[in-house]
């Protein structure tokens, strides 16, 4: 990862004046590109009573006349919506305006497990057959060709209400409501679909509808649409109208949260509000939120709002248990290596795979697909991807063979298949990584000032927000700080905590999942970027800085060591060189996997530097190759060896390849593919399992006839060194071994003499 510093012209001095703007905030302003008098009166002044005319949306006025119609003639509506924060909070807008207009107006909400994502032509027929007469869709809709078109032949309209991308077919609908028609001149383009429900609601009843701000608010922040433009009003002026906000089921659900109306920003939102809204969609039917939402007694809120609660708590329990299982699944099958990860069990739960997904890539920094099997029997997933790797453009060319449902975008998507099929589709998205991904660029505000920080700094950042989407929450650095009172905290220890000291000021820093953060590597630590908030603890609050990213640096001694071991530190620190590898096959794992820049890796063998400052990232296979390694002068040179190419970790012990082979034996049956599934059963991880049928094959104990394993019928009895590949990853292991556990000044001394030869 880079870090790249923010730049712009300052703010002209008048605008300073006029607005009151601080230093920092009017530097942030500036740095957003809100730099002009419009823009800034704008910023803080424009309410709902700015926003753009409805009726500059496409189709505005026929979908407002076909409402106005089936009020007036006691028609029955149907609002069909999603099971997200934004499909919920979008259906009760829709329901509460209808309400109130006398409409004889209902909801369904798909189910994620029956219905699927939507529109559906069961729940249309359902819907049709209900003596529905006009359906109102919203948060979805564009793609509804064949339910639109039901719906119409038996003389039902369909307004669509929507923000997706359309497809190439769009249904033949009485009217299409969208934020980003083509051609249509409303000045705002991404909006969420609770706020394409506002907007028409705005129209409907002839008024801003401020008290809908709070719910279309929820969506915006929800579905990570822009907070710019109006987004920036909707957000903003929600926020105010959810703090004060009377609904019982908000504040029902802020309670269980543990939130504080008054004190409520854009975090909270996104990180305890929308969650435990999406939580119910994911376990159950979402139509519970919707009744929270437009629930008017405070016992039925309250009752409704536990239920949300029980199943938010559920949604963490089951993500942690699958994500725990993917762990174990990687660890099992040996594929930390691998360039992509297809994960598969029928037992998980199909309401987490996103959520697993992403947790994945979090920890492994690889594409990665998570599936299970539903009770009809399909396969279904989704999948996640890194910085680089186009997961749409790497799958829609596997649609036609492997998938039998597919969509989605650059970083994530949804799919279907059939059990039969993932291994091929394991092996196929594998195939489809094509070398290194681009190294991912963030952007950094400026250097903050800790001599000048006090609690009302963030008062003066958070001037520049809401923030979100396209309006990214400022994040800071502090370069060449002391590093105090560091330590880990949490249960697991897995977050750390110091003090940054620089030029008379002191900042608390904390970082989550920062375990790799060890004591040995802060004198490596060069430049450290913070997000600033404050920390309330008995009663005391204090300035505290989250870190977003670290950059490291070899520390500035008097005499700089010339090599340098690092042997026990899991992360690798991004100042170097050249890294270098023994084996190319280490090379996407590098880059892919430590985040290492392709640019700056090289294989021993191909290296011809001189005098940089280079570190050794894999193990190599024997002596001779760490040798050819210092047969270079380095500036300085890092030892690392974090990764190898061994089939596995250690070698297997000599009964479970008796175990193994009398299972051969008594099952001649099984194709190689199939004892992925028999290595646990056997105690053994998939690739010691292979390498104890490498040996066999070689010894001739067992033979591959019709691609399936059988035993040979009276081998002839050789020991297990009788095999070449059996020796020689034995003696690779023992080198590697000895290589990772030797004492630090033994292996100096080696290294330092090698060294001094050339």
């Amino acid at each position: 990862m880079e870090w790249k510093q923010r730049s712009a012209e300052e703010l002209p001095s008048e605008l300073i004046e006029k607005y009151q703007l601080s230093p920092i905030t009017a530097k942030l302003f500036s740095l957003r590109g809100i730099n002009t008098d419009e823009q800034l009166a704008f910023w803080f002044n424009a309410t709902e009573e700015d926003l753009a005319d409805p009726n500059l949306m496409h189709d505005m006025d026929k979908t407002v006349d076909r409402i106005t119609e089936a009020v007036e003639q006691g028609e029955k509506i149907t609002i069909y919506g999603d099971y997200d924060a934004d499909g919920i909070t979008a259906t009760t807008i829709m329901m509460e305006t209808l309400a109130i207009l006398g409409a004889d107006v209902h909801y369904f909400i798909p189910d994620r497990f029956r219905d699927g994502y939507g529109p559906n032509l069961e729940a249309y027929q359902k819907i049709v057959a209900d003596g529905t007469q006009l359906i109102i869709t919203v948060d979805n809709g564009v793609t509804g060709v064949k339910e639109v078109a039901y719906a119409q032949e038996h003389g039902v309209d369909t307004i669509i209400t929507d923000h997706h991308t359309f497809q190439e077919e769009v249904p033949d609908a009485y009217a299409i409501v969208h934020c980003n028609y083509p051609g249509q001149e409303y000045p705002f383009d991404d909006y969420c679909g609770a706020g394409v429900a506002y907007t028409i609601c705005r129209e409907l009843m002839q008024e801003p509808m401020s008290d809908l701000l709070d719910l279309t608010m929820i969506g915006t922040i929800g579905d990570m649409v822009k907070v710019s433009g109006e987004g920036h009003i909707i957000v903003k002026r929600g926020l105010a109208a959810l703090n004060q906000t009377q609904r019982p089921g908000l504040r029902a659900l802020i309670k269980n949260a543990g939130l504080k109306l008054g004190s409520i920003d854009e975090t909270d939102v996104g990180f305890n509000i929308a969650p435990r809204l999406n939580a119910v969609g994911r376990l159950a039917n979402a139509s519970l939120a919707v009744e929270l939402l437009l629930s008017d007694d405070e016992e039925q809120a309250r009752q409704l709002a536990d239920q949300v609660e029980e199943l938010n708590d559920r949604r963490k329990e089951l993500t942690t248990a699958v994500y725990q299982s993917c762990i174990e699944q990687i660890k099992i099958n040996g594929w930390q290596t691998k360039n992509t990860l297809v994960i598969y069990d029928p037992e998980f739960h199909e309401g987490v795979l996103g959520l697993v997904a992403n947790k994945v890539v979090e920890k492994f920094h690889k594409p990665t697909i998570v599936l299970t099997k539903n009770e009809a029997g399909i396969v279904k997933g989704s999948g996640r991807s890194i910085s680089g790797f186009n997961l749409f453009d790497a799958l829609s060319p596997l649609k036609e063979e492997l998938l039998t449902q597919f969509g989605g975008h650059d970083f994530a998507c949804g799919l279907s298949t059939t059990a039969d099929k993932v291994d091929a589709l394991r092996d196929a998205f594998e195939a489809s990584f094509k070398g290194a991904p681009n190294l991912a660029v963030n952007q950094y505000d400026f250097e903050l000032p800790l001599a000048k920080l006090t609690t009302d700094t963030v008062a003066e950042i958070n001037i520049a927000g809401p923030f979100g989407t396209d309006n990214v929450k400022p994040t800071f650095s502090i370069t060449h700080a002391r590093i105090n009172n560091f330590d880990f905290m949490g249960k697991d220890k897995t977050h750390i905590r110091f003090q940054a000291v620089k030029d008379g000021g002191k900042l608390d820093v904390v970082g989550f999942n920062k375990e790799y953060i060890t004591r040995n590597l802060l004198p490596f630590v060069d430049q450290i970027f913070i997000q600033l908030g404050l920390n309330t603890y008995r009663k005391q609050t204090k300035l505290q800085g989250i870190i977003d990213g670290i950059i490291f640096k070899a520390p500035q001694l008097a005499v700089s060591a010339p090599v340098v071991d690092l042997r026990q530190e899991k992360y690798v620190m991004g100042f170097a060189d050249r890294y270098l590898l023994f084996d190319a096959k280490n090379q996407p794992v590098a880059a892919n996997s430590l985040g290492i820049n392709p640019d700056k890796i090289t294989l021993v063998s191909d290296y011809h530097g001189d005098g940089e400052v280079a570190a050794l990232i894999d193990v190599p296979h024997n002596q001779a190759e760490l040798n050819l390694a210092l047969n270079s002068d380095y500036q300085q040179l890092y030892l690392r060896f974090l990764l190898d190419q061994l089939p596995v970790e250690s070698i297997p012990a000599k009964d479970n390849f008796a175990r193994v082979l009398k299972y051969v034996y008594a099952h001649p049956d099984l194709s190689p593919a199939d004892y992925r599934q028999v290595a646990p059963f056997l105690g053994l991880d998939y690739n010691s399992l292979l390498f104890i049928l490498r040996v066999f094959f070689e010894l001739n104990f067992v033979q591959l006839q019709d691609n399936q394993i059988v035993g040979v019928p009276n081998p002839t009895k050789k020991p297990l060194s009788a095999s070449k590949y059996f020796t020689a990853v034995t003696s690779q292991i023992t080198f590697a071994s000895e290589l990772r556990q030797m004492p630090t000044n033994k292996l100096l001394m080696y290294v330092n003499q090698q060294l001094k030869k050339h």
